[in-house]
């Protein structure tokens, strides 16, 4: 069976790949010019699109799979395309795909399930036991010109730009943490963290009302920026030669002696997830959004002398239609977030700016002007 058409393209398909070694590089990649030009999208599994990317946001994980090669258990072991917060045009259709259209601007949610397991079938799809999350080895990312894909996880985002599509992965990412967590009208917060996810989870408990909202960083350029983002916020630069407990009472004193019932820890760091544990109020919850260390040492005694919930974040589920809304609606207003742009054939600059932090970069996107 064919595909009902597909947009005229001349630019070939590159991808930006990592490896073992740690080396950063682009060359042409899959699906390629030939099965895109040629056989007019022929081929496409049922169900399925080709998009041709616009924009795509640098994560932290994409520079840490390519400068640890690991996060955890999920390890490069060959050529590794990175990249998973993207948006873009569908290019090509299979027949069985009736509602998305040839033009239609989408953003890509990069997991594909298996729609078998118990966390599939109960609606927490983020846990599927058989789990392709794009850009997670061995699983190739979206920093392609061309990628092919399910059409059920490209969600249309109307006349929204690219970079708000591209942008609406991380803010899954909070709204996630935002659901889970609880975090509700009135509530203090603390907030660990002030880089993408940090500024969006502020952006997102601005919205809830949450107050007294207060931020850390080690960057006193990341705060500032907090700070534009929500004039409000209470932002306290961490002093790393403090110890926890010290740096907790610093926190509580940045809120005015209020002491958060919600920290949303969004660094993964072992010493951020101490600070938050001594920051919370008894019966407060810690809700730790970061990736960090396989392993780590925790303040248990305050955890359960504190009566403490301490609770874990992996991915989303059913984030992104309120995602869409809330940036269509201007409830959640990301422009400002995004510092640095640069065309798909200057991603390694891309890379280097994201990865050093005296670049004073946000979110970095990578984009793509193809001819559609």
């Amino acid at each position: 069976m064919s595909t009902t058409a597909v947009k005229t393209i001349t630019k070939p398909n590159i991808g930006v790949f990592t490896n073992p070694e740690h080396k950063l590089w682009i060359e042409e990649t899959t699906p390629n010019l030939n099965a895109l030009k040629e056989k007019k999208g022929e081929g496409l599994p049922e169900g399925w699109v080709t998009v041709a990317i616009k924009s795509t946001g640098i994560c932290g994980s994409d520079i840490h799979f390519w400068h640890a090669g690991a996060i955890g258990p999920m390890v490069v072991t060959n050529n590794h395309i990175l990249g998973h917060e993207s948006a873009g045009t569908i290019i090509a259709t299979h027949p069985s795909v009736t509602h998305l259209q040839l033009g239609d601007r989408v953003a890509i949610e990069p997991g594909l399930i298996c729609n078998n397991c118990e966390p599939c079938l109960t609606g927490r799809y983020n846990g599927c036991e058989n789990m392709k999350f794009l850009s997670t080895p061995p699983v190739n990312g979206l920093l392609r010109r061309y990628v092919n894909h399910p059409a059920i996880w490209c969600h249309k985002i109307g006349n929204m730009s690219y970079e708000n599509g591209a942008l609406l992965e991380p803010l899954s990412v909070a709204l996630a943490g935002m659901e889970r967590s609880g975090v509700a009208l009135g509530d203090s917060v603390l907030i660990c963290g002030a880089g993408p996810i940090g500024l969006i989870t502020l952006l997102c408990c601005q919205a809830a009302g949450a107050c007294p909202v207060t931020i850390t960083d080690v960057d006193e350029g990341r705060l500032q920026v907090a700070s534009k983002l929500c004039p409000r916020v209470k932002t306290y630069k961490v002093n790393t030669s403090l110890k926890p407990p010290e740096s907790a009472e610093e926190i509580v004193k940045t809120a005015n002696g209020i002491r958060p019932a919600i920290a949303l820890e969004c660094t993964g760091v072992e010493s951020s997830v101490s600070n938050a544990i001594y920051s919370v109020k008894f019966g407060g919850k810690v809700f730790v959004i970061g990736v960090g260390k396989p392993e780590m040492s925790l303040p248990f005694m305050r955890l359960s002398t504190q009566e403490i919930d301490l609770q874990f974040q992996y991915r989303y589920c059913n984030t992104w239609p309120r995602a869409i809304r809330l940036v269509e609606d201007g409830v959640i207003d990301m422009k400002q977030l995004v510092t640095h742009r640069f065309d798909l054939e200057d991603a390694i600059k891309a890379f280097e700016t994201a990865g050093d932090i005296k670049s004073g970069a946000i979110k970095v996107q990578i984009q793509s002007e193809v001819d559609t």
